[in-house]
């Protein structure tokens, strides 16, 4: 097992405490002097060809505690990360010196070829040591843990050998690095499959340690139908469901508190509506402290 240092290493710490997902629209609320949650996470392909948008980004990032979340890894490809992409981000990461980096368990990009999407993997021993590999390699080049989030699911892979909670377990073991809980993910992926959601939690929380859980996600989803069935959609453009929260009190009561946020990225409300989006999630860690 290789065991990375713990992401302690940025500019500042991330908290055990409420953050926001800050989008390009909010810039001005933080220049304006108006946020009140801990830290931001922001999305690194936003900011891979520098510009005026990543000077500021570099201005706050002096200041507030980040997070920088990646979505083009392709941690699942064979090929392995696109050396073009993971040099940017090396980059990006020294320029910014986030506490925290994270992008998710997913494929998008085969044969130099992107999609734009994140595409599920087979939880099976040959999957495994493919994202086995490739976290190494993304490890290694940014000298820190990277944290990966469960991804959201819409059907079974016939293939899998092993629960998606073993598959995290071993990837945690066999490359140190940290765990990115998305409990709306969770929720949505559990539903599609017709599992309940409570028992695909307790699964991941039986099996991965609390120091291993650096970041929790929280987000909306959408039902849509098609030829008299339905089907969770994962768009981060709505209200956290109850059940959602009520996972997330879940987790919070068995792990204690652990850097969580909100995201929004389609129909993408104010500043101030994140903010009370992350006095929500705030009162829940709150209360295991």
């Amino acid at each position: 097992m290789t065991r990375m240092p713990p992401a302690l290493f940025g500019r500042r710490p991330i908290p055990l405490a409420a953050g926001i997902g800050l989008r390009p629209a909010h810039y001005d609320g933080v220049f304006a002097g108006r946020p009140t949650a801990a830290w931001f996470e922001v999305h690194a392909e936003n900011h891979m060809t520098g510009g005026q948008l990543t000077a500021r980004l570099l201005q706050i990032a002096s200041s507030h505690p980040l997070s920088l979340h990646a979505v083009g890894l392709s941690l699942g490809s064979p090929s392995g990360p696109e050396e073009y992409h993971l040099s940017r981000l090396a980059e990006l990461v020294n320029a910014l010196r986030p506490a925290l980096v994270s992008d998710h368990l997913s494929w998008s990009a085969v044969d130099g070829i992107h999609l734009p999407d994140l595409l599920p993997l087979p939880y099976t021993e040959e999957a495994l040591r493919v994202v086995v590999r490739n976290i190494h390699v993304v490890q290694d080049r940014l000298c820190r843990r990277l944290v990966v989030e469960n991804p959201s699911r819409y059907l079974s892979l016939p293939d899998s050998s092993m629960s998606e909670a073993d598959f995290f377990a071993e990837l945690v073991l066999r490359t140190g690095c940290g765990v990115l809980l998305d409990v709306n993910n969770l929720y949505v992926t559990a539903t599609n499959m017709g599992t309940p959601p409570g028992a695909q939690l307790n699964d991941f929380l039986a099996k991965i340690a609390p120091e291993d859980i650096a970041e929790i996600h929280l987000a909306g989803h959408m039902s849509v139908s098609s030829s008299g069935s339905s089907l969770l959609v994962d768009h981060h453009g709505s209200a956290v469901c109850s059940e959602v929260w009520e996972l997330f009190e879940t987790v919070v009561a068995d792990v204690g508190p652990v850097p969580s946020l909100v995201e929004w990225d389609t129909h993408v409300p104010s500043f101030e509506a994140l903010q009370a989006e992350a006095a929500t999630v705030q009162s829940v860690l709150s209360l295991a402290l």
